[in-house]
């Protein structure tokens, strides 16, 4: 059996950009290009010097990878394109663009699997190595008629190891980074067997290195059937994403791709038309009813944000990217109440709750998280529904149910006069204001799905939109 490599991206957070500068390639960014495209979207033509000039079969695959990654579709290697090019990744092909997919709907011909863990990584305990694999098998077992047996000698249908470099299957690892495990589609002889590179740093509960539990549930996705999805919050979309392994619940994505393939648990006999709430799903920027947790911007960007997701809207792409919170800011909560930009320190502030955290670029600010009592709100705010920088006051605003403070940025204090209602600054806006921004010289209040224009200097009420004003689909 031909063997497929599969495993996991380390997310590099100095590989992502905001806004990236417009360069040309170098001839370097052109031959790298040229062997991402042969490894992953299968170019096959001579490609050189005289090929740069017109349409060519690389600036189809271009498109291809573009399409994938939810970039901008211009065929050609912008930085935006090479910057996800370079991002350390697995080596498995992505020409299966869609959610959840199969490898030619192979699968196992038995619900009745078994593993074996061959050895074991010094990184973690025996007993924790033992763990992380038990619930990984778990978080599939749960949803589907799948079950599995260890065995402690002899060949099983899923083998576990531990390796390093070139380890006898054709898909030698790389060293510390990029590729963190890899595993193969149902089958006899190499068919299921996971292995993870012991170059990397392996953990159990914590942020630090790569959680086990998280890496081995997305490999035994491969093992029972799974290839990749594009759906950002799913386990199988190719990069690493920390999540709490105490909550972890595998998303919906995840759930429809192994239930298409082995179908329902029984025991559990799920409604198809009433998904399991504890799966949760990906949202969708074209849904009408959408209610977006926070808006802010941040170095020319928009950034939407809702429950463990945000899009990043900018010039340069015609389409929002949606991406995980935690795969850009690993301490941020999830599920947030409200942001805001304050340009001058280059600074964004987040809300959940009684907290406020304080990031630049990547980074969360020192001394933070702090409660809300350190801005001078009041002890009987328990959070804070909306925020945004008033250019036209220089003042922050902090929206609490129908009414809203003025916060004196440079004095670090409240202004006096404060609350008022947000019906008498904003005249006309008498529902609750769930997120809002300022651009281009207008205010933004959000109001569950809706959208409310005001001018940012008379406050005068223009037009009511939908999400879908910023989101496009």
């Amino acid at each position: 059996m031909k063997p497929v490599s599969l495993c996991l991206i380390l997310a590099n957070m100095a590989l992502v950009v905001y806004s990236l500068p417009i360069t040309e390639p170098t001839e370097e960014d052109y031959a790298f290009g040229e062997t991402y495209l042969k490894r992953f979207y299968n170019l096959t033509e001579e490609t050189g010097p005289t090929s740069r000039q017109g349409p060519s079969q690389r600036s189809r695959k271009v498109q291809e990878m573009q399409k994938f990654f939810g970039l901008k579709l211009t065929g050609t290697l912008d930085s935006e394109t090479l910057a996800m090019m370079k991002k350390p990744r697995c080596g498995v092909p992505d020409v299966q663009i869609g959610h959840f997919s199969t490898f030619n709907n192979r699968k196992w011909k038995t619900n009745q699997l078994t593993y074996r863990i061959e050895n074991y990584t010094p990184d973690m305990s025996v007993a924790e190595v033992d763990q992380s694999i038990t619930r990984a098998l778990q978080v599939w077992a749960k949803v589907s008629p799948l079950r599995f047996t260890r065995i402690y000698r002899g060949t099983a249908d899923i083998m576990i190891s531990f390796t390093r470099g070139d380890h006898g299957d054709f898909n030698p690892f790389d060293g510390p980074g990029s590729i963190l495990a890899h595993a193969f589609a149902p089958g006899p002889y190499i068919g299921g067997d996971a292995h993870f590179d012991d170059d990397e740093n392996f953990s159990f509960s914590s942020t630090r290195g790569y959680n086990l539990f998280l890496v081995a549930a997305h490999e035994f996705g491969h093992s029972l059937g799974l290839s990749h999805s594009n759906d950002p919050g799913a386990l199988m979309f190719p990069t690493y994403s920390y999540r709490d392994p105490r909550t972890f619940s595998l998303p919906r994505d995840d759930v429809n791709g192994i239930q298409y393939i082995y179908g329902p648990n029984p025991d559990v006999n799920p409604k198809p038309d009433k998904p399991d709430p504890t799966s949760p799903s990906t949202p969708d920027a074209c849904d009408p009813s959408l209610v977006l947790d926070a808006v802010t911007t941040l170095r020319g960007e928009k950034m939407f944000f809702k429950g463990r997701f945000f899009w990043r809207s900018y010039s340069q792409n015609s389409q929002p990217e949606q991406m995980l919170i935690k795969t850009f800011w690993p301490e941020l909560p999830e599920n947030i109440d409200a942001a805001y930009e304050r340009i001058l320190s280059d600074r964004v502030f987040i809300f959940k709750g009684r907290k406020v955290w304080a990031i630049s670029g990547y980074d969360i600010v020192s001394g933070y998280p702090k409660s809300l009592k350190s801005i001078g709100l009041p002890q009987t705010v328990k959070k804070i529904d909306a925020a945004l920088y008033d250019e036209g006051s220089s003042k922050t605003l902090f929206f609490v149910g129908d009414y809203y403070y003025s916060y004196d940025e440079e004095k670090k204090r409240m202004d006096q006069g404060f609350p008022k209602r947000v019906d008498e600054g904003f005249p006309g806006m008498t529902s609750k204001v769930t997120a809002a921004f300022q651009v281009r010289g207008f205010t933004y209040l959000f109001s569950g799905p809706l959208v409310f224009e005001y001018s940012m200097w008379t406050r005068r009420q223009r037009r009511v939109l939908g999400n879908n004003y910023f989101l496009s689909c």
